[in-house]
């Protein structure tokens, strides 16, 4: 994998190579991302994926996405077609018993060495602050851009959107600690998997295959 744009030492050239401005280059495809629920194509990814080409997948048409599609359904679109997908407070919003399908989904749409990148809130640490901090379930546990969260808006969703939208899949209906994501993850298939937290939040890398030395070094992963 090579890379090409801002930054770089130079262009790469390789065997039936063109110079494709600032995306991912291997071979001569360009690398892709499907950001699964990820509401608006105008929320940047996070930095590792510089580069990539950003395709939106979302149940709601509104928002004018590149695959309109219920994250349930993933296995009726091509298969091996992505290199990652990115997954940021949406696993959540599918019922327990459903995870097992929509992480599968993910496998079948990502090319053979590709890899999910989840995000879910950490219910754990969650319970454990409100403990600590004596909070009620409508209490602030923290404010965010959109404005204050509460404790209901983690464990349910955020209420505010919900009822202005109208629609019951802005709900949460399950969630995770790292051990329950993880456990998910090797469920469903992945063949490795770096799971860890952060503030209120769990992340995992889970990758079909081996695990790509260059997505690694990326994420600072080893």
């Amino acid at each position: 994998m090579k890379w090409w744009g801002p930054g770089a030492i130079g262009p790469w050239w390789g065997p039936g190579a063109t110079p494709l401005g600032r995306f991912f280059i291997q071979g001569n495809a360009v690398m892709q991302v499907l950001n699964v629920g990820g509401n608006n194509k105008a929320i940047a990814l996070p930095p590792q994926y510089e580069g990539y080409e950003h395709r939106l997948l979302d149940i709601d048409p509104a928002v004018n996405p590149d695959v309109l599609c219920d994250a349930r359904r993933l296995t009726t679109l091509q298969a091996e077609r992505f290199e990652a997908v990115y997954c940021s407070h949406n696993l959540e919003h599918y019922h327990h018993h459903e995870v097992n399908g929509v992480l599968g989904g993910f496998l079948h749409v990502l090319k053979s060495r590709g890899f999910a990148h989840i995000l879910v809130p950490d219910l754990q640490q969650v319970m454990r602050i409100t403990l600590e901090r004596g909070l009620d379930l409508e209490d602030v546990l923290y404010q965010s851009a959109a404005g204050p969260i509460t404790v209901l808006d983690v464990l349910y969703g955020y209420g505010v959107e919900i009822e202005r939208s109208g629609h019951d899949y802005f709900a949460h209906k399950t969630g995770f600690t790292q051990t329950s994501l993880l456990k998910a993850l090797q469920r469903a298939g992945f063949a490795k998997i770096y799971c860890w937290t952060r503030p209120l939040e769990i992340q995992a890398l889970a990758f079909k295959g081996s695990p790509d030395p260059e997505v690694l070094s990326r994420f600072n992963l080893s």
